[in-house]
């Protein structure tokens, strides 16, 4: 079920957006809506990473599931990878299924101690950190953040395998799309 509802959710945004880009929204309108190629790009790119992540989340009974949406928004308004966040929750907390009761901080930041208000606050405020003291200063890879991040001298490695996993998840869902897409 859960399956027919994420293919019925992918056909729909897909429909809606090829409506916008190449059809006329209402009968009688006379001028194509305008649009931006590249953001029309943008936008699908990230539909595939929001659905990714649901999918690992799923497969790992996340609390973080109903907070993908924030993952996907913050990794964009800060321009970081949009699996950096969800492969450190996976490392530190196996994805928040293991943190401080009531905490909201599946990521270990601040030693795990810190306690935020909700998932998007700590979503928010750790893409934000992460950007602003790490890949702005100059800690532009897992490797350059790991021994500032974590004392664990295999932290860089398992965020990797993590992000791996993303990744190949990422393959499966673009493939699925593309065999499902409705040719015009």
């Amino acid at each position: 079920m859960k399956k027919l509802v994420i293919i019925a959710g992918i056909f729909l945004s897909f429909f809606l957006a090829t409506r916008l880009v190449y059809g006329q929204e209402v009968a009688g309108h006379s001028a194509l809506l305008s649009y931006n190629a590249d953001k029309i790009n943008t936008n699908k790119d990230f539909t595939i990473k929001k659905i990714t992540i649901q999918k690992v989340f799923e497969r790992f009974n996340s609390p973080l599931f109903h907070s993908v949406d924030s993952f996907v928004k913050y990794c964009q308004r800060y321009n970081i990878d949009c699996y950096l966040l969800p492969s450190i929750a996976g490392l530190e907390s196996s994805f928040a299924r293991n943190i401080y009761p009531d905490s909201y901080n599946p990521f270990g930041w601040g030693g795990g101690y810190i306690f935020f208000d909700s998932w998007d606050e700590s979503i928010n405020t750790v893409a934000k950190g992460i950007k602003e003291n790490y890949i702005d200063q100059g800690a532009d890879t897992v490797d350059k953040i790991a021994p500032i991040y974590a004392a664990s001298s295999t932290w860089a490695v398992r965020v990797k395998y993590f992000q791996k996993m993303f990744t190949d998840e990422e393959e499966k869902v673009s493939l699925l799309l593309k065999e499902n897409s409705v040719k015009l």
